[in-house]
């Protein structure tokens, strides 16, 4: 079994952890009901309920699912990069104590990381590989 083909442009992020130009991507001013799962492999990260306005050019939530995210230093020794706990796919960065709301936590994503699911529609099956 293999995950979802992605284009040169989400490889280059999700593989290759590239980031993104920001107030560009699809989801960066998006608020529709449903689950953001990751690109990769179908797996939920995020409820539409936790994204919130953070005014960083890119889409960002307070709250991931339970277990859904991986944190892990970035190789700049400062920020936390963050990674689908299922596949390892980039999806972003971390970052805590900035007083955005009241979780105190940004989950800062790459569009290009995800996939929307309105609320309602059946989730797809989850890709391990």
């Amino acid at each position: 079994m293999s995950y979802n083909k992605l284009t040169p442009e989400e490889e280059k992020i999700i593989v290759n952890k590239a980031t993104e130009a920001p107030f560009i991507g699809k989801y960066d001013n998006f608020y529709e009901d449903g689950i953001f799962i990751c690109r990769r492999c179908n797996s939920p990260l995020f409820s539409s309920k936790s994204k919130f306005d953070s005014g960083c050019g890119w889409p960002s939530f307070d709250e991931s699912f339970q277990n859904a995210i991986r944190r892990v230093p970035d190789p700049d020794g400062i920020r936390t990069e963050i990674e689908c706990e299922n596949c390892g796919a980039h999806l972003g960065h971390e970052f805590i104590g900035e007083r955005l709301t009241e979780k105190n936590t940004r989950e800062c994503v790459n569009s290009l990381s995800l996939h929307f699911i309105p609320k309602g529609n059946q989730l797809p099956k989850i890709i391990h590989e």
